[in-house]
C-alpha cells in the first residue's frame, strides 16, 4: 500500500484542487436534505410560512397577544413593529425594515411570542384545555358583567394587570413541557391564520415559497453536477498522466537492463507489469480521487448535520455503520488473499500465450494444437476460477449492502414516526435524516467498494516497485574514462573467465586474444562451447566474472555503455528487424546517413537483389519481428544495418547461417573490403564462412582449444580437425594439408600468433 500511495503522492497539486472541490461538493451535497425538509415542513404543511414572528399583524390580533405577556414583553414586541393603514385591509402592525434581516432579534422576539400565538391559536380554535381554562377565568367574574357569548380575550380584558399576569404565568408553566416544535408549529399555524386575517393570498404565497426552494434546489443539484464532472476530469487526467509517467519509468528501466535483470523478470511478466498492472494503478488512482477522498468528507458532513437535527436517532447510524464494517470484514479475509495469487495467474497466462503464439509454426508442424490448447486452457480455467471466486464474494456485497440501506430506512421512519406523534420530529426533519443517514452510510459503503480494489493495486504498485527499484548489475562507472583520440578498436580479452550469476561453475575459463584492426577474428566450436558468450561480454551484455577485457587499452567496464556500444556493430545469432520500412531498419543505428550509405550498405550485405524486387523497394513495410521476409533475408537486413553504422568493431554472431554458400561468398568478398580498417569477430559454425580469418578461436567446453589460422590448426588442434572432417571433403582436407606441408608452416606459428 505505501507504494501504491508513494507514487500518486507525486502529484500533489492535482490531489489538493481536486480535495477543495470535493469539500464544495461535500457542502452542496450536504445541503439538499436541508432544501427537501424546509419543502416537506415549511412549504407544504406550513403553506410556504417561513417567519418567526409574524411580518404583519392586525392591530386587533396583537392586541390578543399582548393580553398575553407581561408590560415589559408587550413594550418589547411592539417596538419592532410599526403601524401601517395602508398596504392591507385592516390597519396593521408591520415589522420594521430594520429588523427583518436580524435574525438574532427575531429569534429574541420569537422567544416572547411563540406561547402567547399558540394560546391565542388555541383560544380562537377552541379545545377542550381551552375550555376549561374559560370556564376557570368566568368563575372569578361577578354575574351579569360579562356576555354570554364572552371568549376568553374579553374576560382577560377585564382582568387587572397583576391578576392577568398571574394567569399568563400559570399557563405558561402549564405549556413549558410541551416540546418545542409543538409549540413552533402552534405559532407557526397562528401566523398564517394572521395573514389570512389581513386579506394575503395564502395559496400564491406556498406557491412563491416552493418555486423559490425548489429553484435553489435545482440549481445546486446542477451545481454539484458540475463540481463532479470536474472532479471526474481532475482525477482522470491525474490517473492518465499517472498511469503514462509510470509506463515510461518502467519502460525505460527496462531498456537499461543488463541480461541479468532480463533472466530475472521474463518478458510475459514485464509485459503485464507495464500494461495491466499500470492500467489497475491509473483505475484505483481515479477511484482514490473520486471516492476515498470524497467518502470521509461526506460521512463527516453527514454526522454533523444529523447532530443538528436530530441526536436521538444517532443510534441506528451507529449500527448501520457496525453492520457495514462486518461485511467489509468477512470480505477482506476471503477476498483479499486472492488479489496475489491473480497477478500472477495473469502473468501464467500472459507466458502461455505469448509462447504459444511465437511457436505457431513448429506447434502446427508437430501437429500438437491440441496439447497447447489444453495447456492454455489450464492457465486460462485457473485464472478464470480465482476471478470467479472473488466476483461471487463481491456480488454478495451488494445485496447485503442494500439489506442495510433499506432496514435503516425502515428503522428511522418507525422510530421517527413515534417522535413525530409525540411532536418530537417534524416529517421533513425525518426525510432529512434519512437522506443523511443514506449519505453516512453510502460514504462507508464507497469506502468498503474501493477497499476491496486497493489490495490488488497495491500488489500492482509492488510489482511495479519491484521493476523500478531493481539495481542493474551492469551501469556506467561513477568517473568514466575516454577512448583515445586516435582509437581504432582493438579489443584484448586478458584472462577472462565468466559464470552466470546463480550458477556454481563457470561458462568460460581463462579466455586470452587480441583482435586487432583489418583483422578478422573467428571463433568456432561445438554447441555450448560458449562462442555467443565471448562476443556478448564485449557490449557488457554481461560482465566478465574474472579478469577484463579492453577496447583499445580501455576496460570496457570504464567506459560509458554509449560509448562502448557506438563503437560497435552488432549483428545477433537471431536476426531482429523492427516494425516500420526497410529503410527504417537499414538505418537503425545511423538515422541521419545519406541514401548512398544505405544503398551501399544494402549491397555489401547482398540484400539488393531482393529489396529491388518489391513493389516499394526500399519504403516496402517490414512487420514486427521481420515475419515478412525469410530468414536469409531477415540476416541481410541485419548486416546491412550493422555496416550502414561504420562502427570500428564489428561482431557477428553466427550470422551467416541462414546464406546460401553462393551469397555468403559473395557477402563476405564484399565486407571485406568494407571492414579492411576495422575489427572483426566472428562466430561461425561452418569451416567455409571463416577459412580466410587471419585469426581463429577454437573454444571446447568453454575454454581455447587452439589459436591460429584454417590451415596451421588443421594440424594443431583435434578440435578443429575434427570440426573440419566433418564440414570438408577428404580431399579438401588433404589439399589444405599438402598445400601447408609445402609452405612450412607448423605449430610454432600458431604458438607464435597466440603469443602475439
Amino acid at each position: 500500500m505505501k507504494n501504491l500511495f508513494k507514487y500518486i503522492a507525486a502529484y500533489w497539486k492535482y490531489a489538493i484542487v481536486i480535495l477543495a472541490l470535493l469539500v464544495l461538493q461535500a457542502y452542496c451535497d450536504l445541503a439538499l436534505p436541508a432544501y427537501t425538509s424546509n419543502i416537506v415542513n415549511v412549504g407544504i404543511q406550513q403553506s410556504g410560512v417561513d417567519d418567526v414572528i409574524p411580518a404583519a399583524v392586525s392591530v386587533e390580533e396583537m392586541e390578543k397577544i399582548c393580553l398575553l405577556m407581561t408590560e415589559e414583553q408587550t413594550e418589547d414586541v411592539l417596538s419592532v413593529y410599526e403601524k401601517d393603514s395602508e398596504t392591507y385591509r385592516k390597519e396593521a402592525y408591520v415589522l420594521k425594515e430594520s429588523i427583518q434581516d436580524d435574525e438574532e432579534e427575531l429569534a429574541r422576539i420569537g422567544k416572547i411570542m411563540n406561547l402567547p400565538m399558540m394560546l391565542v391559536q388555541s383560544f380562537s380554535t377552541g379545545s377542550e384545555m381551552t375550555d376549561q381554562i374559560v370556564e376557570q377565568l368566568k368563575a372569578n367574574i361577578p354575574d351579569g358583567i360579562l356576555a354570554e357569548d364572552a371568549n376568553a380575550f374579553d374576560i382577560l380584558k377585564l382582568l387587572p394587570a397583576k391578576e392577568r399576569s398571574q394567569f399568563v404565568e400559570a399557563v405558561s408553566e402549564q405549556m413549558s413541557a410541551l416540546p418545542e416544535s409543538i409549540v413552533e408549529q402552534a405559532a407557526v399555524s397562528y401566523i398564517r391564520s394572521a395573514y389570512e386575517n389581513l386579506g394575503i393570498d395564502m395559496d400564491q404565497m406556498q406557491l412563491d415559497y416552493l418555486f423559490s426552494v425548489g429553484g435553489r434546489m435545482l440549481l445546486l443539484a446542477l451545481f454539484v453536477m458540475v463540481l463532479s464532472i470536474f472532479v471526474g476530469f481532475m482525477a482522470s487526467r491525474m490517473g492518465a498522466t499517472l498511469g503514462r509517467d509510470l509506463r515510461r519509468k518502467v519502460f525505460n528501466k527496462v531498456i537499461s537492463f543488463s541480461s541479468n535483470e532480463f533472466d530475472k523478470f521474463s518478458t510475459a511478466s514485464l509485459i503485464t507489469r507495464n500494461t495491466n498492472d499500470i492500467q489497475r494503478i491509473q483505475g484505483v488512482t481515479v477511484m482514490i480521487l473520486r471516492i476515498v477522498l470524497y467518502a470521509p468528507i461526506l460521512a463527516i458532513g453527514g454526522l454533523v448535520r444529523v447532530f443538528e437535527t436530530n441526536t436521538s436517532m444517532l443510534w441506528v447510524i451507529a449500527l448501520a455503520v457496525f453492520l457495514i464494517g462486518m461485511i467489509l470484514l468477512l470480505m477482506s479475509v476471503f477476498v483479499m488473499p486472492k488479489f496475489k495469487v491473480m497477478q500472477k495467474l495473469v502473468d501464467r497466462l500472459n507466458l502461455v500465450t505469448r509462447e504459444i503464439l511465437t511457436g505457431l509454426p513448429v506447434i502446427r508442424a508437430f501437429s500438437t494444437e491440441q496439447h497447447e490448447v489444453k495447456r492454455f486452457d489450464a492457465a486460462n480455467m485457473d485464472l478464470t476460477k480465482t476471478n470467479l471466486f472473488v466476483i461471487h464474494v463481491m456480488a454478495f456485497m451488494m445485496p447485503a449492502m442494500t439489506i442495510v440501506m433499506n432496514g435503516v430506512s425502515v428503522l428511522i421512519m418507525w422510530v421517527g414516526a413515534g417522535s413525530i406523534t409525540k411532536g418530537q420530529m417534524q416529517v421533513g426533519d425525518m426525510m432529512a435524516f434519512i437522506q443523511y443517514t443514506m449519505q453516512i452510510i453510502m460514504g462507508f459503503l464507497m469506502l468498503c467498494i474501493i477497499s476491496i480494489m486497493l489490495p490488488r493495486a497495491a500488489v500492482a504498485a509492488d510489482r511495479i516497485n519491484e521493476v523500478l527499484t531493481s539495481e542493474n548489475s551492469i551501469g556506467d562507472p561513477e568517473h568514466p574514462k575516454k577512448l583515445p583520440e586516435t582509437s581504432r578498436g582493438t579489443v584484448v580479452f586478458d584472462n577472462v573467465s565468466f559464470r552466470y550469476p546463480g550458477a556454481s561453475e563457470n561458462v568460460l575459463e581463462d579466455i586470452s586474444f587480441v583482435a586487432r584492426p583489418g583483422e578478422t577474428t573467428a571463433i568456432i566450436g561445438s554447441t555450448g562451447s560458449g562462442k555467443s558468450t565471448v562476443v556478448n561480454l564485449i557490449p557488457r551484455f554481461y560482465d566478465v566474472t574474472e579478469g577484463r577485457i579492453t577496447v583499445d587499452g580501455v576496460d570496457v567496464r570504464d567506459l560509458k555503455q554509449k560509448e562502448l556500444r557506438d563503437k560497435l556493430g552488432y549483428v545477433p545469432q537471431k536476426g531482429v528487424l523492427f516494425s516500420g520500412t526497410i529503410r527504417s531498419n537499414i538505418m537503425f543505428g545511423n538515422p541521419n546517413g545519406t541514401e548512398t550509405e544505405m544503398e551501399e550498405a544494402a549491397e555489401i550485405a547482398q540484400a539488393t537483389e531482393f529489396i529491388e524486387t518489391k513493389h516499394k523497394h526500399y519504403e516496402s513495410p517490414i512487420a514486427q519481428g521481420g515475419s515478412n521476409v525469410s530468414g536469409g533475408q531477415k540476416q541481410r537486413l541485419s548486416i546491412a544495418r550493422a555496416v550502414a553504422k561504420h562502427p570500428d568493431i564489428f561482431i557477428f554472431d553466427d550470422s551467416f547461417s541462414a546464406l546460401d554458400y553462393k551469397t555468403d561468398v559473395a557477402l563476405r568478398r564484399a565486407l571485406k573490403e568494407k571492414t579492411a580498417d576495422s575489427t572483426v569477430i566472428i562466430v561461425a559454425q561452418r569451416i567455409s564462412t571463416i577459412l580466410h580469418a587471419e585469426q581463429i578461436i577454437v573454444l571446447d567446453e568453454g575454454k581455447i582449444a587452439g589459436i591460429g589460422t584454417h590451415k596451421e590448426l588443421l594440424h594443431s588442434c583435434d578440435v578443429y580437425r575434427q570440426i573440419a572432417s566433418s564440414q570438408l571433403s577428404e580431399k579438401e582436407l588433404a589439399a589444405d594439408l599438402e598445400d601447408d606441408t609445402v609452405t612450412g608452416n607448423s605449430q610454432p606459428g600458431k604458438e607464435e600468433n597466440a603469443h602475439a
